[in-house]
């Protein structure tokens, strides 16, 4: 092992102390004794293995630092107590941890066990073959109890989103679709309903649009980024009747269809938005709709909990929620987003084991439950269980953010996914990074999306010959 590897070790172990520390001693199951802690442990208890199968390993995990995971990190005692597996964290921001997981992944130091994975990066892991199929451990029945974990419960299109060639290398622990986001009460004074369709969008957004009351009618994120602005905009080509593939199987980001979306999503952005959109993400779009600057804007609903947060929210009573408008071609396409853990394929057998145990820990519904909302903690609104989702629970939190949430999250899901959104193809961070500037050369005005498009095309041809 190098030093550097050592180091990061070292550090993970650190940091899980610091949090057992912290936590093991935060929720009330674990306060009141042995017998309690006890219970708590008995839905787990019930699958049929055994999880001391590898007490004493550690389990390195990279997750991003947002607070709708602190609840997992808090739980994890629960899965020490469980299994004799130490767990620790490592937060790392968005922006890097592909990056870093890569770089790991590459160099197979098995520095992260497993980590959050992008949806877009499981062609690249698994034509390397730095990770393992999932397959191989839901199918050992000495590490999985079928019937108990109830892998079909876990939402269908996430699922089918970390596959590539038909096999499954990340198991979804939180996600989301995109929904359209509204201010019920700038609506109801102009009379106007969410759009069925974005030409209805552009219109609501120019009806709402008044900067003299910083009143913005819309907003879309334009931050470059595989992740950022290459998050919305492929809702918006296919919903234009774009398609990624030319009929010679040829990877094909410009024409007809792409310059209309990219028209599209410059116009609204350049005309009803608030200056400077071109530079923002999901929490500086969340934060204007907050401060109640935006009449509307359409991204995950994942952190739309902060939306009622009372330290931070103007708007509370006053949101409603869509699902994402139809385009020209009749559609309705939202990003099909989820936080996934892999197996990392460098681990010993035993890691292996441990890593897996801890997966199908974090991912079970007793877990999901226990973890989607937390007392003084804004609700984690990307649960992977279908049958939390559907819970009477479930809906009363939802009811709480918007009434119309639970119905356009489940709609959206099961009538508007597209699990290939975006290309699946191992070249795909270079695509996106390419793609993701382009818009934003779009967006700011460097570039008309026709030439913005072609010159992504082109370099994007320089890498599929690698």
């Amino acid at each position: 092992m190098t030093r550097s590897s050592r180091h990061s070790r070292r550090k993970f172990i650190l940091g899980s102390t610091a949090a057992a520390g912290s936590l093991v001693a935060a929720p009330a199951i674990l306060r009141s004794g042995a017998l309690a802690a006890e219970e708590a442990l008995g839905p787990y208890r019930e699958a049929k293995i055994n999880w001391r199968i590898a007490e004493g390993e550690t389990v390195n995990v990279a997750i991003i630092p947002a607070s709708f995971f602190e609840p997992l990190i808090a739980h994890s005692a629960e899965f020490q107590a469980l299994t004799g597996i130490t767990v620790g964290f490592e937060k790392v921001p968005p922006g890097q941890i592909r990056n870093k997981t890569v770089l790991d992944l590459n160099s197979k130091t098995g520095t992260y066990s497993t980590s959050f994975t992008d949806p877009m990066y499981y062609p690249l892991y698994a034509s390397n073959k730095w990770v393992d199929p999932i397959e191989d451990y839901l199918g050992d029945s000495t590490l999985t109890d079928a019937k108990w974990y109830d892998f079909d419960d876990i939402v269908p299109a996430w699922r089918q989103a970390n596959m590539y060639q038909g096999k499954l290398y990340g198991v979804p622990f939180d996600g989301e679709a995109t929904v359209q986001v509204y201010r019920t009460d700038l609506y109801a004074e102009h009379g106007l309903k969410p759009a069925e369709t974005l030409d209805e969008y552009t219109k609501n957004a120019a009806t709402l649009n008044d900067p003299a009351k910083r009143i913005w009618g819309a907003a879309l994120r334009g931050f470059p980024g595989p992740g950022q602005n290459m998050y919305i905009y492929p809702s918006i080509f296919l919903a234009y009747g774009g398609k990624w593939f030319d009929a010679n199987g040829k990877l094909k980001v410009n024409g007809p269809e792409a310059e209309a979306a990219l028209a599209w999503y410059v116009d609204l952005d350049n005309k009803y938005a608030p200056k400077g959109v071109e530079n923002w993400n999901w929490p500086d779009i969340g934060d204007a709709f907050t401060q109640g600057t935006l009449a509307s804007y359409v991204d995950g609903c994942d952190p739309a909990g902060v939306l009622v947060d009372p330290q931070r929210s103007k708007v509370i009573g006053k949101v409603d929620f869509a699902r994402w408008p139809k385009g020209p071609a009749g559609r309705r396409v939202t990003s099909v987003w989820n936080w996934g853990f892999v197996m990392n394929g460098a681990l010993s057998k035993r890691a292996k084991q441990a890593t897996w145990l801890f997966i199908q820990w974090a991912t079970s519904k007793e877990t999901e439950r226990r973890t989607y909302i937390s007392p003084g903690s804004i609700p984690r609104l990307g649960v992977n269980r279908l049958s939390v989702i559907r819970s009477p629970e479930f809906a009363k939190v939802t009811a709480g953010i918007g009434p119309h949430l639970q119905s356009s999250y489940l709609d959206s899901m099961e009538y508007d996914t597209d699990p290939d959104w975006r290309p699946r193809v191992p070249q795909w961070p270079a695509i996106g990074e390419t793609m993701s500037v382009a818009i934003q050369q779009a967006l700011v005005g460097q570039a008309t999306p026709k030439g913005a498009l072609d010159n992504a095309q082109n370099r994007i041809e320089q890498i599929m010959r690698g």
